[in-house]
């Protein structure tokens, strides 16, 4: 080790000063995430001495250029609660497609109890939209869009349903290429286009 890189001998030798480098390590996109607490249950459960309260907090983590995580965690406290599931939507982050500020066609989604139909919108007209869905949205970068959730108000059932119809999404480019490599397949196979 290098006298530059070495400070005064501790109880344990030699202790190494933090070098600026290790800031190079530091992943720059999990800084700017933005997160959103969209529900926190509370759970009972009844013992000798009386109630032991559980928790489990339904999170939405993303850029809001795209991406987007929805997590689900448990504990005896919120705050940790919230940590875990702020945690697992950071693991679980996926890119979707957008047109400029708002989805690229109509769309239906549905998970479990939860259904919920996305629809295009023009400039201006915000997001029309409530609870689980408007939560998803907005973390995703969504600005103009209709929305209408039309089963379930179970909240982890309406925004798995939200992921569900923003899967679905596919833009006006990646359409043409599929069935641009659709029709050369079929005239591959002797087929007319």
């Amino acid at each position: 080790m290098s006298d530059s890189k070495r400070t005064e001998r501790g109880q344990g030798g030699f202790r190494r000063r933090r070098d600026s480098s290790a800031a190079a390590f530091a992943r720059p996109d999990r800084d700017e995430l933005k997160e959103k607490v969209v529900h926190v249950n509370r759970c009972a459960k009844v013992v000798k001495g009386g109630r032991r309260f559980g928790f489990a907090a339904l999170v939405v983590v993303g850029d809001q250029k795209g991406r987007i995580g929805v997590g689900y965690g448990k504990a005896k406290e919120v705050p940790e609660a919230i940590r875990k599931g702020t945690e697992h939507a950071k693991k679980n982050m996926s890119s979707f497609q957008l047109r400029e500020t708002t989805v690229p066609h109509v769309a239906i989604g549905v998970s479990d109890g939860g259904r919920v139909l996305l629809r295009p919108a023009a400039p201006g007209t915000g997001i029309i939209a409530g609870g689980g869905v408007r939560a998803v949205l907005e973390i995703l970068g969504v600005k103009d869009v209709l929305t209408k959730s039309m089963r379930s108000k179970n909240q982890f059932a309406v925004v798995n349903a939200t992921m569900d119809a923003l899967r679905k999404m596919r833009t006006h480019a990646v359409i043409k290429q599929l069935r641009t490599a659709e029709g050369d397949e079929l005239c591959n196979m002797g087929f007319d286009r």
